[in-house]
């Protein structure tokens, strides 16, 4: 399904019945609805992000909800797509924060190849309609994915931006994982803490001070 260690680590999950009923509610929705992201880019996260390479992770709470935004990656949207109000403020305390230059475009595969897994709370969602899947099981799924991580030995960096994020990170264990807590990079929220919290250059710092390579949060151009 995954194609990477997530098959073995997810296996429970995918098989439990929960799980088999959100895949029948989908077919369903996918037929009379227009759903993002498209299906071929439903678990593009874990696809990218094999659980051995997690070194952070970016709780998003569901998927852009307008036409050919969404790709399966949280804040990140494909080349092309207008970069949304959010991920320009990411893309402001990146460059505050390292210096790096603002990208000119919001494709954040990059991130996820380099360990940066890129998770929204709820996986789908209707044209339109944010908050729209809520109620389909999606939440049950990404527990089981985020409990997975903080059973795993290596130490890694959870970013967890705003209530919805950090109601997610209520189990991790702190004592082995860095948690980096702020408010949501949307404009209602990141001047009261978003900004300026230079989450980027903490994980670095933590990766490193764990023997681990530190993430590379430059965005090429192509």
């Amino acid at each position: 399904m995954f194609g990477n260690d997530w098959d073995t680590v997810l296996q429970e999950e995918t098989e439990a019945e929960y799980f088999n009923n959100i895949r029948y509610a989908l077919a369903a929705e996918y037929k009379t609805q227009t759903i993002f992201p498209p299906k071929e880019d439903l678990f593009s996260a874990l696809k990218l992000t094999p659980y051995h390479k997690v070194k952070a992770v970016i709780i998003g709470q569901d998927p852009y909800h307008g036409a050919g935004q969404a790709q399966g990656l949280s804040f990140s949207v494909r080349p092309g797509v207008r970069i949304p109000p959010s991920l320009k403020n990411i893309y402001k305390e990146l460059h505050a924060d390292l210096g790096l230059p603002i990208p000119k475009h919001g494709s954040l595969v990059h991130w996820a190849e380099q360990g940066v897994l890129l998770l929204n709370a709820v996986l789908t969602v209707r044209e339109g309609q944010p908050n729209s899947h809520q109620g389909l099981g999606w939440q049950t799924f990404t527990d089981a994915v985020i409990r997975a991580l903080n059973e795993r030995s290596e130490p890694m960096v959870f970013m967890l931006w705003g209530s919805h994020a950090q109601k997610k990170g209520a189990f991790i264990n702190r004592d082995k994982h860095l948690v980096l807590e702020s408010t949501h990079p949307s404009p209602l929220a990141a001047h009261r803490g978003f900004l300026g919290s230079r989450p980027f250059s903490k994980a670095n710092e933590f990766l490193t001070s764990k023997g681990i390579e530190p993430i590379d949060w430059t965005i090429p151009e192509n």
